[in-house]
């Protein structure tokens, strides 16, 4: 069923899309105030549920593409995401009848919201990540065969660079990361234009709804005084997402983070407030893998996701500064972000590491 999100949801589905995107997606506070101004101007934005897109609309996913930590100090101009989609449009010679997130982490959570207040098109309550994946070929689009050209980059001074590399999603990838780089570090897109049908048959479902009601479940355990940790394990419990597992409680006590081909790349150190354990986790924009005293609880593609300690709001990696006091908790994906294809393309080789995926629901008791 269709709903209306406005700019009072926003702050909700801001921290509820960062808790998603495992540190990476960009900073949702930018795109918060993006899209705030945008429905001060237009007024709300129409989400629509996957079921309810019709097998023949065509759907355009919109996006930034970038190193967060670029994003920080390069806010957007605001219209480079429309423009991206217009664009794709004329080269494919069809209107777009709505847009969708490529991933519900983060900013690019509101891109999609930001082209729909600009346009009057609807959003698709889906995206193709599941969380936050820091190439354009680790999505369940390209996994289960949508091709993500012909796609187009845009960026903050006009300038539009058409990509199409037929059904080679990992070259587009090259390709793009390559103009983004040249456009500054970060750029907006418009990929993977799909059928309705196809929607229904690759993307990640209520995604968007997801995160609005852990961003809720969040800021009304801390009003109520409830732990807001135990609220998210209790939103995620009835969803494609069931479990949840504290993995680790301490400080930040060492953070290395480089700008790298287009990527923020890094680790970071937490250590328990008694000084006695540690925990370590490697990044690529997206927190990969995370061991306890050289043990891993949790990897790639299940999410992990470091926590302010006393009110849960996640820390995107950009963001990692010596002396916070965190909680570390993974999270399980989707089924569909298991099977042997989603692997081989997001899984824990595709990011150089050498450790075997195992779910975090295996690799830590629920009462740990």
């Amino acid at each position: 069923m269709s709903w209306e999100l406005g700019p009072a949801d926003l702050p909700d589905l801001a921290r509820g899309a960062a808790i998603l995107g495992t540190g990476g997606g960009g900073d949702p506070h930018i795109g918060r105030l993006m899209v705030a101004e945008a429905m001060r101007r237009h007024g709300p934005v129409t989400v629509l549920d996957p079921d309810e897109v019709a097998d023949d609309a065509f759907v355009v996913p919109t996006a930034m593409m970038g190193a967060p930590t670029v994003m920080i100090e390069k806010i957007p101009r605001g219209d480079e995401a429309t423009a991206a989609l217009r664009a794709l449009e004329r080269v494919l010679g069809r209107r777009a009848t709505a847009t969708m997130p490529i991933e519900c982490g983060g900013i690019n959570s509101m891109v999609p919201l930001l082209v729909a207040a600009h346009t009057g098109l609807p959003v698709v309550d889906a995206d193709g990540m599941g969380r936050a994946f820091p190439e354009l070929q680790m999505e369940t689009f390209s996994v289960y065969g949508i091709p993500g050209s012909p796609m187009v980059v845009a960026g903050d001074h006009g300038e539009t660079v058409v990509i199409d590399t037929g059904r080679d999603n990992v070259r587009m990838e090259w390709l793009a990361r390559g103009a983004t780089i040249r456009m500054g570090g970060s750029a907006l897109i418009a990929e993977y234009a799909m059928s309705g049908a196809d929607v229904r048959r690759t993307a990640v479902p209520r995604t968007l709804s997801l995160g609005l009601r852990l961003g809720r479940a969040v800021r009304e355990a801390r009003e109520e005084l409830r732990d807001p940790v135990a609220a998210l394990a209790e939103v995620l419990s009835t969803t494609l997402y069931a479990h949840l597992r504290v993995l680790f409680t301490g400080k930040v006590t060492d953070v290395e983070r480089r700008t790298v081909d287009g990527f923020a790349r890094g680790r970071a150190h937490v250590t328990s407030f008694d000084g006695t354990s540690t925990l370590r986790t490697r990044f690529q924009n997206e927190t990969l893998v995370a061991e306890v005293d050289g043990e891993v609880v949790c990897i790639v593609p299940d999410l992990i996701c470091i926590l302010e300690a006393e009110s849960a709001e996640p820390i995107t990696t950009e963001a990692l500064r010596y002396g916070q006091r965190v909680v570390v908790v993974g999270i399980s994906t989707p089924d569909l972000m298991r099977t042997p294809e989603a692997l081989a393309t997001f899984g824990p080789s595709c990011f150089g590491l050498t450790e075997q995926f195992r779910p975090v629901e295996e690799s830590v008791p629920a009462s740990r």
